[in-house]
């Protein structure tokens, strides 16, 4: 089939190398422009830029899809089908009508719930048994579309964000690429969305990454690995310096009690509102490596009693 691909992160990077490996005409890839990152602050393209340019297809970057001339290039592409992975941009009706089958959408969660910005990371935060990824015809509204494929995948105890976005990868390139062999045999069709357990996933606010341990420990840890590796949930500490930020990319839930707060041994567990959580990986600002909480603890030189903020 004639394919518009349109993502930018690395999420997409498997679909968009499937769908050429399995022979699609790729039409064009629209992605977010270049952004300055590093150390030397130089323009980087996206994880989806850079693989199309491996494989010859032409990439368009415009910084805005709801312009008359947006949607002229568009068409002109004349594409079966568009498909759309994590592209971050919301698209117009005029683009959504272009392709001849629609566009279709990559979605990592099991839709109704979790609709939006970050489904993975919500997912994770929230202590959800199971994640997954469906297939999407897409509408006007936001991730509102029949769906027309889903694959299911649990999420294990002390699973981070992190890890469930590398495992529902594959998952989800697999399941676009099936869903385009049913499209191009006549065979894919699709149901509505239930109307019963829609939840939004907003997008991560810094604010929300800075842990409260008066929470249970349950929802303390979760949070924790739901924000791993970005941004990254974190405590402040004195250690010998001033305040440092440290950041938490790993925990779980342990025994023990005590002050919202308080360091209860040497290995790294923290006493929260309700029980206590074991800190499984840290990082303090500014260090390239991660410990476990054994060796942050030694490494700090904290005793049981102290405090982190």
């Amino acid at each position: 089939m004639r394919v518009v691909f349109m993502g930018t992160p690395d999420f997409a990077v498997p679909t968009l190398a499937r769908l050429a490996q399995d022979g699609h005409d790729i039409a064009a890839v629209y992605t977010r422009a270049p952004a300055r990152a590093g150390r030397g602050m130089s323009l980087r393209p996206s994880p989806v830029h850079a693989l199309a340019d491996t494989l010859g297809a032409p990439v368009l970057t415009p910084a805005t899809l709801r312009t008359p001339e947006a949607a002229e290039t568009f068409a002109a592409h004349r594409a079966d089908v568009a498909v759309v992975v994590a592209y971050g941009m919301l698209l117009p009706q005029a683009i959504l009508d272009a392709p001849r089958h629609g566009c279709l959408n990559l979605h990592g969660s099991l839709l109704p719930r979790w609709r939006g910005a970050a489904p993975i990371q919500r997912a994770v935060m929230a202590g959800d048994a199971e994640s997954g990824v469906g297939v999407m015809r897409m509408e006007a509204g936001l991730d509102t579309g029949p769906v027309a494929l889903e694959a299911r995948l649990p999420i294990t105890p002390g699973m981070t964000a992190g890890a469930l976005h590398d495992a529902l990868m594959p998952l989800g390139a697999d399941l676009m690429a099936r869903a385009l062999a049913a499209l191009d045999a006549g065979t894919l069709t699709f149901a509505p969305q239930p109307e019963d357990g829609i939840v939004y996933a907003h997008k991560i606010t810094n604010d929300e990454a800075r842990i409260d341990w008066s929470r249970p420990a349950a929802e303390v840890a979760n949070r924790i690995n739901g924000l791993s590796p970005f941004p990254g949930a974190f405590f402040e500490v004195d250690l010998g310096k001033g305040s440092e930020r440290v950041k938490v990319l790993r925990a779980a839930p342990a025994e023990g009690s005590g002050a919202p707060g308080t360091l209860r041994d040497s290995d790294g567990t923290v006493a929260c509102g309700d029980g206590a959580v074991q800190l499984l990986e840290l990082r303090r600002a500014g260090k390239g490596g991660s410990a476990s909480g054994a060796e942050f603890v030694r490494g700090a030189r904290l005793t049981p009693g102290a405090r982190l903020g």
